[in-house]
């Protein structure tokens, strides 16, 4: 369940974080960004990727961003 802390961070905190975290993992995701349309809800949009970055991707957190 998602304290109030993590309710309160804002989303383009949110997506610049993700994006250095996938950076050093060498992974892009090139649609991601804020959602637009729903501001209050501090939504982000991950957007669709080819399979071999959502492998990558997968790969990576079950590693836990260990190299």
């Amino acid at each position: 369940m998602a304290t109030k802390e993590q309710k309160d961070i804002d989303a383009f905190t949110a997506v610049e974080s993700l994006r250095e975290a996938l950076a050093e993992a060498g992974i892009v995701l090139p649609s991601l960004s804020v959602d637009a349309a729903s501001p209050e809800l501090r939504l982000v949009e991950l957007g669709r990727v080819h399979s071999d970055v959502a492998a990558r991707l997968a790969e990576a957190l079950q590693r836990g961003g260990r190299e």
